[in-house]
């Protein structure tokens, strides 16, 4: 075991803890508020792990909707799990199916970013890290999922305390710490018409996937940018 790699995923995995702490709580509150027990939202937020399609899903539960319906509903939303895994599968090439079935399990937003961030750095993503990394995200969330579920009820209308803004504007982190790739703005802004023509055509929660589709075809379709070095060697030759 290298305890170097350890640590470092230790340390990583803190700092973004504390980041979905916040939403670890509302999930709780919310769930317990829809008609769900504390240990029934600490199992959802275990078996589930995935905080926005566990609020769209709880939501739904609450309005009393058709079990498929929930259940489709919660797969919209966390299409984006589906793209996060093909896009971290060349980084993975060294660990076993089991390894990869643990890793996809535990492929949040936090972990995506942090993993690509790394390797694109030019370092390994050892199990060792992504592990640690991972862990100790999964854990506070179980945890503060369940300190939401039994405490909920002190919170009262998160709107009060904006707490329902936390969600959008987490994600908004997320998409702005790659501001600096190829192709980044029009990507974004053919995710963000995508979504919104859903929204009014289609509907929630499916802008959310429809708008990750719209984002996947406008990247397929722009040139990749040359690397920093193919430059360099060109005009070496001319």
């Amino acid at each position: 075991m290298d305890r170097k790699e350890l640590v470092e995923g230790l340390k990583g995995g803190a700092v973004m803890a504390l980041s979905s702490t916040p939403f670890a709580v509302l999930f709780g509150a919310v769930a317990v508020d829809n008609g769900l027990s504390v240990p029934e939202a600490t199992l959802m937020s275990a078996t589930v792990y995935a905080g926005a399609s566990q609020l769209v899903g709880i939501e739904l539960f609450g309005q009393h909707v058709a079990a498929w319906l929930i259940v489709f509903s919660i797969f919209a939303v966390n299409f984006r799990h589906v793209l996060y895994s093909a896009a971290l599968a060349r980084y993975l090439t060294h660990f076993s199916l089991g390894q990869k079935l643990i890793a996809f399990f535990l492929l949040i937003d936090l972990q995506f970013a942090e993993t690509v961030r790394r390797a694109e750095s030019g370092k390994t993503i050892t199990l060792e890290w992504y592990l640690a990394f991972a862990a100790t995200i999964y854990v506070p969330w179980l945890t503060f999922s369940a300190l939401g579920a039994a405490f909920g009820a002190m919170i009262g209308d998160p709107r009060v305390w904006a707490i329902d803004v936390l969600l959008p504007l987490y994600f908004l982190g997320i998409v702005v710490g790659f501001r600096r790739k190829p192709n980044f703005y029009p990507v974004v802004v053919a995710s963000f018409i995508g979504s919104i023509l859903a929204y009014q055509f289609v509907g929630s929660p499916w802008h959310v996937s429809i708008g990750a589709i719209f984002g996947v075809l406008v990247a397929a379709l722009l040139p990749l940018s040359p690397a920093p070095g193919a430059k360099t060697a060109k005009a070496g030759h001319s």
